[in-house]
């Protein structure tokens, strides 16, 4: 999964991933945790919605207070096309940009968006 995310990794490893994200300068820790919900939403993960906008609101909260280790770069500008849905998609990457402009606020409003989606999903 263009090496953010081992695929092979057991779901326990990547739901963990979700709970706990990581903390990188060199990308978007968003865009890891990304990859490991595609690959558990593939897998048929149940808990795979809930961990990830879990785990975007925990990176949301930290950007909102200012944390300066988290990383503001997006190399993998396209990975909004991997979304289930093309609406989603779009709301991912609207969601990436805000935060790699600095923009929490609007950022905050996509995420509630994001979250409202993928609960009727």
């Amino acid at each position: 999964m263009n090496g953010l995310v081992n695929a092979s990794a057991p779901s326990r490893d990547l739901l963990r991933l979700l709970r706990a994200p990581p903390e990188t300068r060199e990308r978007l820790p968003e865009s890891v945790c990304w990859r490991a919900y595609l690959e558990l939403r593939r897998r048929g993960e149940p808990q795979a919605s809930g961990h990830f906008v879990a785990g975007l609101r925990s990176l949301h909260r930290r950007r909102g207070i200012g944390a300066g280790t988290l990383a503001v770069t997006d190399p993998d500008v396209d990975d909004h096309k991997l979304a289930h849905d093309p609406y989603v998609g779009e709301l991912w990457r609207s969601y990436k940009r805000a935060l790699c402009a600095n923009r929490t606020g609007p950022a905050g409003q996509l995420l509630r968006e994001f979250e409202q989606q993928l609960q009727t999903r």
